[in-house]
């Protein structure tokens, strides 16, 4: 259950999975955003197992390139598009994320929408 609006991710009760193909990304914002010391503590919290890491699955391939195509012209691209076969796959409709834009649009297979958090 996400945590009522206007309350911080850090409530939400877990388990908070990152697909594989979303961590260089968000190292790259947050050190490029926040400096060097960000990144680092992102570092830690996988090391303490704060996320947890979800695979790309041999059969989440297609379900990559499938919406890469359909929102072509948004333009998705594949790490968006990681995390939307990772939620159809594990069949969650909560996603954390800042990119409200391209997660708000697009329509997953297995709910209606999304709900973002936080």
């Amino acid at each position: 259950m996400p945590p009522p609006a206007g309350v911080p991710l850090e409530s939400h009760p877990g388990p908070l999975r990152v697909p594989a193909l979303v961590i260089a990304e968000v190292a790259h914002l947050a050190e490029r955003r926040l400096g060097p010391r960000a990144e680092l503590l992102l570092t830690q919290d996988f090391a303490e197992g704060l996320f947890t890491v979800e695979p790309v699955h041999p059969g989440d391939w297609l379900g990559i390139a499938e919406p890469t195509a359909r929102y072509v012209d948004l333009p998705l691209g594949m790490v968006d598009a990681s995390v939307i076969a990772c939620a159809e796959r594990l069949g969650v409709a909560e996603v954390a994320t800042v990119d409200r834009t391209h997660f708000g649009t697009v329509r997953p297979r297995h709910v209606s929408s999304f709900t973002l958090l936080p």
